[in-house]
């Protein structure tokens, strides 16, 4: 049996809202016909996705495992139509994503030099998105920050640079030469706290506490701009802090901590000479200003 791609769509969006009636209205269809889809699914997979009530709608165990399933088949299916649609329009384009305070101009140059034939195209990506660029197709390589989901990806290690803490200008802390991760155990962190384990792990009285919610943020703009409020600390990139300074942010060095990984990136199946060409030239090159 052979998936249908449209069904699996549908299933994603009820999955992922967990409400037929706003799963219909992000697909713009009836959901008496969405609610038709998913029985076609479930009859064609012999098995229930969903358990619905007249409060809730949740998923079974093999929902659940469809969902994980779905999601990259789903962002594999965008990957090809976008390379066929290049393709299709006679265009040898290659992609490439990277993360804010890097700069990629040294590598297009190096990787131009050797194919003239292609035109090389940019996208700045972000912590939400960069991997996600590479599974539905934007990108060829993605310029990475580990950690990342290397779930069907070939990763290489760049190169490591050391992290720094964004503080508000008026900060107790601001002016030093270098602080602890220790000495921001009381402040509240704009980012996850896995994303610093060294912080979560000495933040022990925070955890009594009931925790501060973490503002949502798709930038390092947005990110630098709670910190210059003074709603909170960040710990960043060292090129991140030198590319993106401001009169009300200060960064300090921070001396316990671990490095940021700067990493390369692509679909693990793709067998491209272009890709190894480029994987060849990355080491060789230099990433931040």
């Amino acid at each position: 049996m052979d998936l249908d791609l449209r069904k699996l769509r549908y299933f994603v969006a009820v999955a992922e809202e967990l409400h037929f009636g706003r799963a219909a209205e992000r697909l713009h269809i009836a959901q008496p016909v969405l609610s038709r889809q998913i029985r076609a699914l479930e009859d064609e997979l012999h098995a229930q996705l969903f358990v619905r009530t007249k409060r809730v709608t949740e998923l079974t165990l093999a929902g659940r495992q469809l969902l994980e399933d779905a999601r990259p088949l789903l962002a594999g299916a965008d990957a090809t139509r976008r390379r066929v649609a290049r393709a299709a329009r006679g265009s040898k384009t290659f992609m490439i994503g990277f993360m804010p305070g890097l700069t990629v101009t040294e590598a297009v140059r190096a990787f131009g030099a050797t194919h003239p034939e292609l035109d090389i195209e940019l996208i700045r990506t972000t912590w939400d998105d960069q991997v996600q660029v590479l599974h539905d197709g934007r990108v060829d390589v993605s310029v990475v920050r580990l950690p990342i989901d290397q779930a069907g990806l070939t990763v290489h290690p760049l190169f490591e640079e050391p992290r720094v803490a964004a503080l508000p200008a008026d900060h107790r802390l601001a002016g030093k030469s270098q602080i602890d991760i220790t000495d921001l155990a009381d402040d509240h962190l704009l980012q996850p706290p896995d994303a610093v384990p060294e912080w979560r792990d000495i933040a022990t009285e925070l955890r009594a506490r009931t925790p501060r919610p973490v503002p949502v943020v798709h930038s390092v703009e947005e990110k630098l701009e709670h910190v210059a409020a003074g709603r909170g600390v960040s710990i960043v990139p060292h090129s991140v802090a030198a590319f993106y300074q401001r009169h009300d942010v200060v960064t300090v060095p921070v001396g316990n901590i671990a490095p940021n990984v700067v990493a390369l990136a692509w679909i693990a199946t793709r067998r491209s000479r272009l890709l190894r060409d480029f994987a060849a030239i990355a080491p060789t090159v230099t990433w931040t200003a």
